[in-house]
């Protein structure tokens, strides 16, 4: 299912010219869309014939959702795929870019979002843990063939995961085929990027391949006392030990350095409205937030014989997180007129290092009409956190100046701790076709957990343990050949993260427990020139943390909240020449029952979660210059933030064209097209909205080799 795109951008790339042209004919085992009436053939593989938007956007198959090469139409759950084509069409550089194109997920602040109403940050590589982006900072896409999305809980394969869906990213592997390309990008706001990416097999048999990617960019929002700078460097190497047995090597590198950072928003009053222009910031020009992370991935893949094969996957990673900035910590009415004018400071420097490694390995049986899968993973994250703070100068809402405490603020520490997080599980999934248009996916993992904290400063230590069980019970029917409706019911489990369970955060909590149902139905229409997706689903969810409202170093547990939409996806080819697609969402998250004397919030909504969300974008092919245009929008309507004050609704345009000249390929993107003043969510008060991105334009040219 594809979604939406509320961003323009297009592509015609030399190797899809004839698929722009004329309609893409793609053959599957698992469904029965059109039957060929060719009698000379012996082939009676069903054809599914699919229009010119479907064959550049959708993808057939997915292993997100089962952990083997699935159709996605006999998957019972909710699955996106945004394959890397609209990655680049999109022109996206991190995965903020991306979450329009999303239905049923908005930006929360930093790195995550809401998904189906639940705050969450969980995000899977290559399908298992291990986010070298662990903590604030927003994972880039350079590297990534493409970001999957499966909605709803997931613990009964994945572990212990939010009930809203988990984002996967697929990195870019080795190709025996030889590609090269490189790549410069300009843009306002003095943004200037390079890459250069080579890709190919090291020997005649091509039974070793390499991939060696370098990505570097710079830019000064428009934020105050801001700029960026990220490099990645993406190194693979991929052997065929046999013609069963491949091994496949991977190492990132990542370094960020955010000047004027950690970002937070912009004070606004109940109503929404900022208090002050939105290119204030509360930090100093001295202020940062820095990430420097190394990732190091093997995988063994071996097919033993036609019945069985399996596979073994070893990540590790190391990131050091480093933060100085400036906390709003108050708003002051300096002259009495009942507008806020001054902002409260807090100097904090925060430090967090990481060290984590995950296990996974599975076997999988194909016998007859079942699939089976069978695995276990284990998972550790260590982490030392360390936290300074004091007291800084009030800063102007209206006639900021800088400068002022630099050097001079004196802080104490007021956290230091080191936690050992372990997290562990077996799993057994069938995937039965009952019959050849009837298909049962059932499955059931047991989740361990093992917590050790060390609270440094306090010289306390705490542990805790614990165990579930989570199932997943769903099936598939093909109706006809245009409509395949399925229905699921789906548990999830996950352990409180361990650096709130101590007492010092107002712990010790108990896991979270969620239940879904949903149902939908996936259809092709006018000949399979327009595909629509339905989905609609009920949560609940138990044992859920917030920040406390009285004090922002601990937090609090609501008893239950529930979660209830529905989501529409179409794409259609209108034309030979003319695509296009609309997406739209509904969720109603609320409070429904509360402990700890917080019974106030029962029936409130959650914080940044829209009602509504609504996304349509089109595209135009010009054939004769071998070029594309499009226009595009996307629509998030009123939501609350943490603190109950309102987030406007907004609506944002964006335009993009592309054409390509012999290898050379350049592409113009301009995001919020009419420069909207917008937030895109709200925090707290005393920090404000999150701001949206301002007008940008990005000119880029790349060159394949």
């Amino acid at each position: 299912m594809l979604p939406v795109i509320g961003t323009c951008s297009f592509s015609v790339l030399a190797e899809q010219t004839a698929t722009v042209n004329e309609t893409t004919e793609k053959t599957t085992d698992s469904t029965s869309k059109a039957e060929s009436n060719d009698s000379n053939t012996t082939d009676t593989s069903d054809v599914v014939v699919y229009g010119r938007a479907l064959s550049l956007y959708r993808e057939q198959e997915s292993s997100l959702a089962t952990k083997t090469p699935t159709d996605i139409d006999k998957i019972p759950q909710s699955v996106q795929v945004l394959p890397r084509q609209l990655i680049e069409d999109q022109g996206a550089r991190e995965i903020t870019d991306l979450y329009r194109s999303i239905s049923g997920l908005s930006a929360y602040n930093y790195s995550y979002v809401t998904f189906r109403g639940f705050r969450q940050d969980e995000t899977l590589f290559d399908g298992v843990r291990g986010n070298p982006f662990e903590g604030f900072s927003i994972p880039q896409l350079f590297n990534i063939e493409r970001v999957e999305v499966l909605k709803g809980p997931t613990a009964a394969l994945n572990g212990g995961g939010e009930p809203g869906g988990v984002i996967n990213y697929v990195t870019k592997k080795p190709t025996a085929d030889t590609q090269r390309k490189v790549s410069v990008t300009g843009g306002n706001e003095d943004f200037a990027s390079g890459s250069v990416e080579l890709s190919g097999s090291a020997n005649k048999q091509q039974t070793q391949r390499y991939r060696i990617g370098v990505y570097q960019d710079h830019e000064n929002p428009s934020r105050k006392n801001t700029d960026v700078r990220n490099r990645i460097i993406d190194l693979g190497y991929e052997i065929d030990v046999s013609d069963y047995t491949t091994i496949g090597l991977q190492f990132m590198d990542v370094q960020q350095h955010n000047g004027g950072y950690r970002l937070r928003g912009i004070p606004v009053d109940d109503s929404g409205n900022f208090l002050t222009d939105t290119d204030w910031n509360a930090n100093e020009a001295s202020d940062y937030q820095t990430l420097d992370a190394q990732v190091y991935q093997a995988r063994v893949d071996h097919y033993f014989n036609d019945n069985w094969n399996g596979n073994l996957t070893l990540r590790y990673y190391e990131n050091t997180e480093k933060q100085r900035y400036h906390e709003p910590n108050g708003l002051v009415d300096t002259d009495s007129d009942g507008i806020y004018d001054e902002t409260k400071r807090q100097l904090r420097d925060q430090l967090w290092e990481h060290k984590a490694g995950s296990m996974t390995g599975n076997l999988i049986a194909n016998y007859g009409d079942h699939t089976v899968l069978m695995g276990a993973d284990y998972y550790q994250l260590n982490t030392h956190y360390v936290y300074y703070r004091g007291n800084a100068t009030n800063l102007s809402l209206t006639d900021p100046v800088y400068d002022e405490d630099t050097g001079s603020v004196s802080t104490s520490l007021n956290k230091e701790t080191k936690t050992r997080s372990e997290r562990y599980g077996v799993y057994l999934q069938d995937q039965w076709d009952i019959t050849s248009k009837l298909n049962l996916v059932s499955g059931l993992r047991w989740d361990g957990f093992s917590d050790h904290i060390d609270d440094l400063k306090n010289n306390s230590t705490d542990d805790y343990t614990g165990g579930g069980l989570s199932y997943r019970l769903g099936s598939t029917y093909e109706l006809t050949g245009d409509f395949h409706p399925y229905a699921v019911i789906a548990t999830g489990f996950v352990p409180q993260d361990a650096a709130k369970q101590g007492g010092a955060s107002g712990g010790p909590f108990d896991p979270e427990e969620s239940l879904m149902k949903e149902i939908g139905v996936r259809s092709y229409w006018l000949d399979n020139r327009v595909n629509v997706n339905l989905a609609a689903y009920h949560i609940i969810k138990e044992n859920v943390l917030q920040e406390d409202p009285e004090d922002s170093d601990k937090y609090v547990a609501y008893g239950k909240v529930r979660s209830q939409g529905i989501e529409m996806d179409m794409l259609a080819d209108i034309t030979e020449d003319w695509a296009a697609n609309l997406s739209y969402a509904y969720n109603d998250t609320r409070v429904k029952q509360a402990y700890d004397g917080i019974s106030r919030t029962v029936g409130t909504r959650f914080a940044n979660a829209p009602h509504h969300q609504l996304g349509a974008w089109t595209r135009y092919d010009v054939v004769a210059l071998n070029s594309s245009v499009g226009f595009g929008a996307s629509y998030v309507s009123e939501q609350l933030s943490q603190d109950g004050q309102r987030v406007k609704p907004y609506t944002i345009y964006d335009a993009s064209w592309q054409t390509k000249i012999e290898d050379w390929t350049v592409q113009l993107n301009v995001k919020n097209l009419f420069d909207k003043e917008y937030a895109i969510s709200g925090f707290l008060e005393r920090t404000g909205h999150f701001v949206g991105e301002g007008r940008r334009i990005y000119l880029t040219a790349s060159y394949d080799f």
